[in-house]
């Protein structure tokens, strides 16, 4: 039983504030639902410390999505005040949401990502990006710390190499709060993702979904937007493939030291056979057509289960 309040975060002030705002009406609707009491925090980085203070004798239910929110931040500023909050805590947040460093980690234990490089946006000009254009063959851009696919770039033929010269000084303009960026070789196959929900010390996947989409690839849009994605659900793969994606998800979980919910990214290649792991989520939606929320429909475990398991789970 939840005997605190809670305090549920949403908004924030980055590019995923309306995500934000969607998965904490949800959890609004969960929480109404299991008659437990809470409150709502419009979340300002630039006085929650000062007003989160107030609060604490409530649990935090962090529904933000992007910077401070999703990197280490906020959890940070919470663990300082002793202030119990949901999902990963400090310092998992803060190595999940820097995409390179997540991927060093992971390559280390033995698991398949994608050959990379880290470019600076000062590096982002015409010499280097035909360099790699040489080097891969075909390559993504994104920032290196980022969420909900903004900022990514896919560069598959000499067409949009040309268009993205072309437009390179707006990328980086629209992208100037980012210092760094990952330039990853591109590869083709079956876009997969895999929930792992952590009910008291045990760590289990929910489910491989094969998304399928007509943009270029997963984005924004196709992810919170209805109609642009088509979730197939189970992932058609072979038994041997789909165990082993679910096992992947589950050691990044641990490797990363994940809390509560996570949810993993990856691309099987069927020429090679092979899983890669891309990146992994450590606040997945909690919108109506959230993949999380899904999967656990699937596998008949209702979402006021997967809400008090992140209310059982804190930092």
């Amino acid at each position: 039983m939840i005997k605190n309040e809670i305090l549920i975060l949403e908004g924030g002030y980055n590019e995923e504030h309306e995500v934000s705002l969607k998965s904490s009406i949800f959890i609004q609707k969960i929480l109404k639902k299991l008659k437990i009491s809470y409150k709502i925090m419009r979340v300002n980085p630039t006085n929650f410390e000062k007003k989160i203070v107030n609060y604490k004798n409530m649990i935090c239910f962090n529904a933000l999505h992007g910077p401070f929110g999703e990197d280490g931040k906020i959890q940070k500023i919470l663990k300082k005040n002793r202030i119990k909050f949901t999902h990963s805590g400090y310092k998992s947040s803060k190595i999940c949401f820097d995409k390179v460093a997540t991927k060093k980690i992971l390559s280390k234990n033995g698991i398949l990502t994608p050959e990379f490089n880290v470019l600076s946006i000062e590096d982002l000009n015409e010499k280097v990006i035909l360099k790699l254009k040489e080097k891969y063959n075909q390559f993504v851009i994104k920032p290196k710390s980022s969420g909900s696919s903004y900022g990514t770039i896919i560069i598959k033929n000499e067409k949009d190499v040309k268009d993205f010269i072309k437009k390179i000084l707006n990328y980086k303009k629209s992208n100037k709060k980012h210092k760094e960026f990952l330039v990853e070789k591109f590869i083709s196959g079956k876009e997969l993702t895999v929930s792992t929900l952590q009910t008291s010390k045990k760590i289990k996947s929910l489910a491989v979904t094969e998304i399928k989409t007509d943009n270029t690839f997963f984005d924004y849009q196709a992810k919170y937007s209805k109609g642009y994605a088509k979730h197939i659900l189970p992932a058609k793969l072979s038994k041997k493939n789909y165990s082993k994606c679910l096992n992947l998800a589950i050691r990044a979980h641990k490797l990363l030291g994940c809390k509560s919910v996570a949810r993993s990214d990856f691309i099987y290649n069927k020429k090679t056979n092979r899983i890669y792991f891309l990146e992994i989520n450590t606040q997945p939606g909690l919108t109506s057509i959230s993949l999380l929320p899904e999967q656990a429909k699937f596998k008949n475990i209702s979402f006021d289960k997967v809400i008090l398991s992140i209310l059982k789970n804190l930092n």
